[in-house]
Formats: structure tokens, sequence, C-alpha cells
């Protein structure tokens, strides 16, 4: 198994994304005719680092924010949570942070509208990188949108390169988003420079056929998973939606993992609630098939609320929601 040093002062240290999120209170309705909003922290590693710390995780972040009272608001947020700002950086020449507005037309049809042009989280710089706060993580999670566009992508590689040398295991999330991305050719070269020097690589069958854009592999899992594998990656997970998703391991098995059934208000924020707990429960030494059920739970827990990083589970609601579900439907992880 990955060897998480949880002697260290941080279990996490997240790169990436966070914005804020827009998620209509007019449910059932198309994004043009939503007249009313709530505002919450958002971003895939943000929301993800909300959901470390609510398990108890000592979480820190690399990130830039506007300066301005939305940046003032993230870092609050995540100081309420308990999460270090210490590397949080305020951008300098007017960058704003991004917006994405949600729309949710049924319990089973959501879509995202982001603002993502010249926005703060982008304006991460490599001297923004400091080796001695890689070093103090026991893990490192990049985001796939910080690797877009530069000066993020340098500062990315660099925060890689940092944790290699003190060996630091990483955590690689996909977390594709079509804007600032350049080309098809251009996600596969550095979403994939990433994921090989990764310990564990997340991310949707969609993710991984963009990463093995030049692999030449077949688009299966079983193809996906063999190739990674063979690198440095010890875990791959692979999200399939409401299908559930596929895990693979060099030796803990693989294990196809089923979703625990919720009435669904929105399609998105399951992603983020998955890799909380699902990190969380491995970096504590649970066996991956507890990790995976974690993971599972939370991510239906999420889909079944409004907010994403505001609902994120605790540790007692999530047991009580998997002690709760197992009783009426039994396990959703099985051997695959």
């Amino acid at each position: 198994m990955i060897f998480f040093d949880l002697s260290k002062p941080l279990r996490i240290v997240l790169v990436g994304r966070v914005a804020i999120d827009f998620n209509p209170t007019d449910y059932n309705r198309p994004l043009n005719e939503s007249s009313n909003f709530n505002k919450y922290l958002g971003g895939s590693p943000a929301n993800i680092a909300v959901g470390m710390a609510r398990l108890g995780d000592r979480v820190g972040f690399l990130g830039r924010v506007s300066d301005d009272q939305f940046g003032t608001y993230v870092t609050d947020y995540f100081r309420n949570e308990g999460i270090d700002v210490s590397h949080i950086r305020r951008c300098e020449h007017g960058e704003k942070l991004g917006l994405t507005f949600t729309e949710m037309l049924s319990p089973t049809e959501s879509s995202i509208l982001m603002y993502r042009e010249g926005v703060a989280d982008l304006q991460l710089a490599p001297e923004d990188i400091d080796e001695a706060y890689i070093a103090s993580a026991s893990c490192l999670l990049i985001s796939g949108t910080a690797l877009c566009c530069s000066p993020t992508r340098e500062a990315s590689l660099k925060a890689l390169a940092f944790a290699l040398r003190n060996q630091v295991p990483v955590v690689f999330d996909a977390d594709y988003r079509a804007y600032t991305w350049k080309g098809f050719d251009e996600i596969a070269i550095y979403t994939s420079l990433v994921a090989e020097k990764a310990d564990i690589i997340m991310g949707s069958r969609e993710e991984f056929d963009l990463m093995e854009r030049l692999l030449g592999l077949d688009g299966s899992d079983a193809a996906s998973a063999a190739y990674w594998l063979g690198k440095k990656a010890q875990i791959c997970v692979i999200k399939h939606g409401k299908s559930g998703s596929d895990a693979y391991s060099r030796d803990q098995g693989c294990w196809n993992v089923k979703p625990f059934p919720v009435t669904a208000l929105k399609g998105f924020g399951g992603g983020d609630g998955y890799a909380s707990s699902f990190l969380h429960a491995l970096m504590a030494g649970r066996p991956l098939e507890d990790a995976l059920e974690r993971g599972s739970a939370s991510a239906a827990m999420l889909v079944a609320s409004h907010a994403c990083s505001k609902d994120m589970p605790a540790e007692d609601a999530l047991n009580a929601f998997i002690q709760e579900k197992k009783a009426a439907c039994g396990s959703v992880v099985t051997p695959l």
C-alpha cells in the first residue's frame, strides 16, 4: 500500500481551483428562468479540502484568490473549517474568482455555466510553491484544471517535483473542464505527465479517455488500469456517473462500486464528496473496499443536497448514512 507519513503537520495539501458557486433555489427551471441563488464556496479541490477537514484532517491549500470581498470570503470560509490558509495569496492585477452558475432542471438533469477567463486561481505562480510546505504534508493533491495554462501549470509541476523529491504521495484528480484548454493534445500531454508520477489517479471515463488520447489504448477500464498501474500508480479509480465506479489496485484487488440509492437533487458535487471521504479513509489505514464504500456514501449524500462544500458530511453523519443504507440495500462494493 501507499505509505502516508501521518506524523507530519498536515494530512494533505491541495493545489488547484477555488471559485464561487451560485446554486439556484428555483428548482426544475432552466438557468434563464432562475432568479434566486445561494452562494457557496466551490471548485473541486476546494470542496475536497472542506470535505476532508470536516472528517478531522488537517488540511492545507495552495492557491490564489481575488483581492476583494470574495477573496476574503474564501479565506474566512477555509479558516472557519480549520484549513490552513498560510499559502493562499491574493492576486495583484485585478483578477477575480471564477463564478459558477448551476442549473437544476430535474433530479437527473443538471448543468454548469462557468466564467473562467482571467480568473484568480489560474494565477498561481511557481514562486508561490514552497518546498517546505509540500514536505510538511502526508499527501499532495493536484487538480487537472490547474494544468490548463500558465503560470498555474508550471506551479503545479513544481509542486509535483517537490512532492517526489520529499517522498510525498501524489493524488491526481483529473477534474477536466473544457474552459481555457487550447486543444485535446495539450490536455493529453499535461494530464498524462502528472498521472505518470501519481500514486492515486481519480477521474471519469471521459477524463481517462482525454488523458490517454496519445497512448493508443482501447478506451476500456481494464486497459487504463493496466497502463497506469504499470507506471507509478498503485490505485486507479474510474468513475461512471450514475452507474458507479470501478477501482483497480496493485495489491488490494479490483472493485466495482455502486451508488447508494438516494433521491437526487442535482447531478454534480458527488465526485468531490467521493474523493474527500475516500482519501480520508485510505489515509486512515482502512482497506480499499471500505474507503470506496465511504466515498460512494459521501457522493450520494452530496447529490441529494443543495450545496457542495457546505454539505460535506462529518464522520458521524457519514457513519449513520452507511449504516442506514446498508441495512436497507446491502453492500455496494463487490469484487470485479
